[in-house]
């Protein structure tokens, strides 16, 4: 049986067929609201969930890492549940001032017309959304740099594009730990986190029923990335590799990715920068249609 309020349990694999359906069903547009999202993060955030009436709950047990509460997913109008979750929260997990991460607009919305909150705009965490049909074309001005980056590594080298399985896995996981190693991941802690999640996401691959892709180079994987539906138009890439001693290769994965998996896809949604001014300069040069805007949400004292 689910968990109901105010019982909470850890976000388990087990869980994906409930979570998910509700998910599907809210029509989501931030990358967060995703179970593959909250599963691979669960450790790092502490994630946990319950049911409330029409609406899933997931906090964050950790609060060190910054999460305290993740949006009541349902339908409107939130306000009572969110008050009720805010109290609770005081009340039951000592939290000294609670508050809802990554609100999409729609709860901010919600929430700021009933008044008695706080609604705060968080650019760090805003998403970045993409025509498809501009990823896998790559044309125009805009995306001269990028072509120029995928035609050096074509003529290069002979690349093969394969949908990522299980067999992939282990050469994944050696490529992510180069990664990881050459960035210094046990120095920075959203550095692990994201080491931690992608390889949560290549061991769980076929129950967490998302897509993957390789880019394989005599006969070895130099990319993959991993992603997945967010709703009807918009599919969403939750992880990126590539070996950057390869030029070209994270434009590659990108687009092949995008041809090969997603084509009947409207939008890419290839989620926040988190402030880092290295990966907000990548996610603009690619142009994006659209961004995702997201909320901190407080009581008003």
């Amino acid at each position: 049986m689910p968990p109901q309020f105010p019982e909470f349990k850890p976000i388990g694999i087990e869980d994906r067929d409930v979570i998910d359906g509700r998910l599907r069903e809210y029509r989501p547009e931030t990358s967060e609201l995703t179970f593959t999202n909250m599963f691979i993060w669960r450790s790092h955030y502490g994630f946990e969930w319950s049911l409330y009436r029409d609406w899933l709950l997931v906090i964050g047990g950790n609060s060190g890492n910054g999460v305290q509460a993740l949006p009541p997913v349902g339908p409107p109008s939130r306000a009572e549940v969110t008050r009720m979750l805010f109290t609770w929260m005081r009340d039951e997990r000592q939290t000294a001032k609670p508050r809802i991460d990554r609100a999409d607009a729609r709860l901010a919305s919600e929430l700021g017309e009933s008044g008695g909150f706080v609604v705060e705009p968080t650019r760090d965490h805003f998403d970045y959304v993409y025509l498809t049909g501009d990823l896998i074309a790559l044309s125009g001005k805009a995306y001269r740099a990028k072509r120029n980056h995928l035609n050096y590594l074509l003529r290069s080298h002979t690349i093969v594009y394969e949908p990522l399985t299980e067999a992939h896995v282990e050469a994944c996981l050696g490529l992510a730990e180069n990664w990881c190693a050459l960035r210094r991941c046990e120095e920075d802690l959203n550095l692990i986190g994201e080491w931690d999640a992608t390889r949560v996401a290549l061991s769980h691959l076929r129950a967490l029923q998302i897509k993957g892709g390789v880019i394989l180079i005599n006969g070895k994987v130099e990319a993959f990335t991993l992603g997945e539906r967010l709703n009807e138009e918009t599919a969403v890439v939750h992880i990126e590799k590539a070996n950057t001693e390869i030029r070209g290769m994270y434009a590659a994965i990108n687009q092949q990715f995008c041809e090969k998996e997603w084509p009947d896809s409207r939008f890419i949604n290839r989620e926040q920068d988190l402030g880092e001014p290295g990966l907000r300069e990548a996610k603009l040069s690619y142009t994006p249609d659209h961004m995702v805007e997201k909320y901190i949400i407080r009581q008003a004292t």
